[in-house]
């Protein structure tokens, strides 16, 4: 098996007491993503006549995804039926940082509250609801109704928690549609179309100005935003933020990018003020803008994913995204970003303002790893583990 060619998943299974049952064989699915469950569940179904809530991740042989052989605990859904099980001979300890959804119930729980919901909208379930996605970003199940379609149950972390807070403060925008919130658990209603991942250029463009169009609405009304329980990215909060991230990360990158982080570090307010006098008040910032955070067809189009959102330099939202696209998309989506800005800020130094902006949007990115090994436990770091060293280099890179 290459190594994005799938993956090998291993599920140890435990019943509603959280007593050990013992392990399934192997078995063999085409994602090479760890989170994306469905294939996993639906592979035991279909081999073992068994129903199974995947519930976290137990051990991986990579330090990272994607493929290779990886372990979960899962809990039994349905009688055994005459299916041996191996012996499994680890222990199952609990930790402070584990999330509900993560333990024994935790998903019954979370659809139970669905289940009601739905009939508070006068809705229906229609047959079982389908295990999408779990770890520790999200929880995400969908759920037939009996009126054709489905409705998306999100649970996401505690730092994720002000996501239903904005998309219902949203509610008028291109985004996903609430039926009900509770904390971090959402239910939203399905959205037409296909996650965007491979867009084409013009797809690729009405992105940003979807995005332009939203944050614009915004600009200049940050303090309006952070009663919603959203991080702080302007200038201040990020310098302290990304020097004490450098104090605590840096030694472990090579000599030469340790110096050009001091460096970068500070001339961090200097840099500050010459973003300030391109002319950009500060917006709501997406946080995890890319093209598989947009569903829809054509030009119809919805923003996903608004639990990494922030208040900061709307042009924050832009490395990111023209990271993650073709180089031949790259200098065409620049330029349309440009033109979509200096309509809604004609005096606005667009473009100086994205290359001051480039190393402070990957510091950024390395804060949000940072912040996300901090709140999950040990189990999923995998996850996440290289992902700091990576920006900080990227930011080295770019100063």
């Amino acid at each position: 098996m290459t190594r994005a060619s799938g993956l090998i998943a291993t599920l140890v299974l435990v019943d509603d007491t959280g007593s050990v049952l013992g392990q399934l064989p192997p078995v063999e699915v085409a994602t090479p993503w760890w989170n994306f469950v469905a294939p996993i569940v639906e592979a035991v179904w279909h081999r073992d006549g068994l129903r199974v809530t995947v519930l976290r991740l137990l051990s991986a042989e990579r330090d990272e995804p994607p493929g290779g052989a990886v372990t979960y605990i899962a809990q039994l859904e349905s009688p055994l039926a005459g299916v041996l099980l191996m012996p499994w001979t680890g222990s199952l300890l609990d930790h402070p940082l584990r999330l509900p959804y993560a333990r024994i119930g935790g998903p019954h729980a979370d659809l139970a509250w669905a289940h009601g919901v739905l009939v508070a909208n006068g809705l229906e379930a229609a047959g079982h609801a389908e295990q999408i996605r779990t770890w520790n970003l999200s929880s995400i199940w969908r759920l037939p109704i009996s009126t054709g379609g489905s409705a998306w149950l999100k649970v996401v972390p505690p730092f994720f928690g002000h996501e239903g807070a904005m998309l219902n403060l949203l509610a008028d925008a291109p985004v996903p549609r609430l039926l009900g919130r509770d904390g971090c658990r959402m239910l939203l209603t399905e959205i037409d179309g296909e996650d965007l991942y491979e867009a084409d250029l013009p797809q690729s463009l009405a992105m940003i100005d979807l995005l332009v169009e939203l944050q614009a609405r915004w600009t200049g009304r940050s303090e309006d935003l952070l009663p919603y329980g959203l991080p702080d990215w302007r200038a201040p909060a990020m310098t302290r933020a990304i020097t004490e991230l450098v104090d605590r990360r840096g030694s472990e990158l090579p000599p030469d990018d340790r110096s050009r982080l001091s460096a970068f570090v500070a001339g961090l307010p200097e840099r500050f003020d010459a973003i300030k006098s391109c002319g950009f008040p500060d917006s709501l910032v997406h946080g995890d803008f890319h093209r598989g955070n947009v569903r829809g067809v054509g030009r119809s189009l919805s923003l996903l994913d608004w639990g990494d959102c922030g208040v900061g330099h709307p042009l924050l939202d832009q490395s990111a995204f023209l990271s993650r696209i073709p180089q031949a998309f790259v200098e065409p989506a620049r330029q349309h970003w440009a033109r979509a800005w200096q309509r809604v800020l004609p005096s606005a130094d667009v473009e100086r303002a994205a290359v001051l902006l480039a190393p402070i949007a990957s510091a950024r990115q390395a804060l949000i790893y940072q912040h996300f090994l901090d709140h999950i436990e040990p189990a999923e770091h995998p996850y996440h583990r290289t992902d700091v060293p990576h920006w900080l280099g990227r930011t080295a890179a770019l100063t």
